[in-house]
């Protein structure tokens, strides 16, 4: 979910060829999510192998990722560690809604209501062990390095760009500029035409949130920010304050500054929610992180990559030969230009 803060946040559109060079971490849960949600059949199933293992993720992760690696593009892949216990109840909720999908889903089967099918089951997404084990495999296997965080991977993600050993965060979530990410992507696996109502089509392009620029632009300090997100509701207090949306709580921070204490109280902050405010807010600043990791680009790994892909979940072996031999170019240029620059 994240913190709903859109509405007063800035963003720049920006296009694939922008990111040319740069290294992007990925809050990689929330990546797989995007993919096992948007890549299904038409009637909304997640699409698998002939085994009845799901491989929505994994195409994601092999048709969108690999295009953007042959621009040049390096990416680093971060992982939830042990989620808070403050987040527990949020799964819970997030749990009971899809039962409710499903439940809605099956009624929709029956009554071979294929829009309802497709909507429904779309909702029911959720992502096993067996699911995050072969995409970390995958993702080993193109070369790329993955981290394992201690907690919540959008901090670990903000932490390792604000320490510029990456040049962006990429999620869909604006939880990540709650825990300090500089420069934030959004919509980068989703980019290009999404079919709308009727007949309609919106593009969509990836874009670019500057949490400097937006801080300027809205008058306040990052420790405000959270406070903001905090009023409006976030994965640790999922309703917020009733009444208050991301303009007024902009007001309140503004008008009580740094005196959070006056701020809470003015809002009936503890007659409203069970945990303390302290409690969440010292959530989004000391979030643990990772801080020993190794960041290691290695040559894709082409037998690997066809052993997973094509002997384990029957993907076609031109398509994956024909874009591992891309890479694997790629990569090649990648050398030759990095030893032409040491001579």
């Amino acid at each position: 979910m994240g913190t709903q803060i859109k509405s007063i946040l800035e963003a720049r559109e920006i296009s694939i060829d922008d990111l040319k060079g740069k290294t992007l971490v990925v809050d990689s849960y929330n990546l797989l999510y995007q993919f096992i949600t948007t890549i299904r059949g038409r009637d909304g199933s997640l699409l698998m192998d002939s085994r009845g293992n799901v491989t929505s993720h994994l195409i994601g992760i092999f048709s969108r990722i690999t295009k953007m690696m042959q621009k040049e593009i390096r990416f680093v892949f971060v992982f939830d560690g042990e989620a808070p216990k403050l987040k527990q109840r949020e799964r819970e909720r997030r749990k009971e809604i899809k039962i409710d999908a499903e439940k809605k889903y099956q009624n929709a089967v029956k009554e071979e209501n294929v829009e309802d099918m497709k909507k429904y089951a779309a909702r029911t997404s959720r992502l096993t062990k067996d699911m995050i084990n072969d995409a970390k495999e995958l993702i080993d296997a193109l070369g790329l390095p993955i981290i394992d965080a201690p907690s919540e991977g959008e901090a670990q993600a903000s932490y390792m760009v604000k320490n510029q050993d990456a040049d962006y965060c990429v999620s869909q979530d604006f939880d990540t500029i709650l825990f300090g990410c500089p420069y934030l992507i959004r919509n980068l696996s989703i980019a290009g035409k999404r079919k709308g109502k009727g007949l309609s089509y919106t593009t969509i392009n990836p874009e670019m949130i500057n949490l400097s620029e937006n801080l300027n632009n809205l008058g306040i300090d990052q420790n405000q920010l959270i406070a903001l997100g905090m009023l409006v509701g976030t994965d640790y207090n999922k309703e917020g304050i009733k009444g208050i949306g991301p303009k007024n709580a902009l007001k309140l921070v503004k008008e009580y500054g740094s005196d959070f204490e006056n701020l809470f109280k003015k809002v009936n902050w503890n007659e409203i929610v069970e945990t303390k405010w302290k409690e969440i807010f010292n959530l989004f600043v000391d979030m643990p992180v990772k801080k020993d990791y190794n960041l290691e680009w290695k040559k894709p790994n082409k037998e690997k990559i066809i052993k997973i892909l094509v002997d384990d979940h029957d993907f076609s072996m031109e398509r994956v030969k024909s874009t591992v031999e891309k890479l694997l170019k790629e990569n090649h240029k990648k050398q030759q230009k990095g030893l032409g620059d040491f001579f």
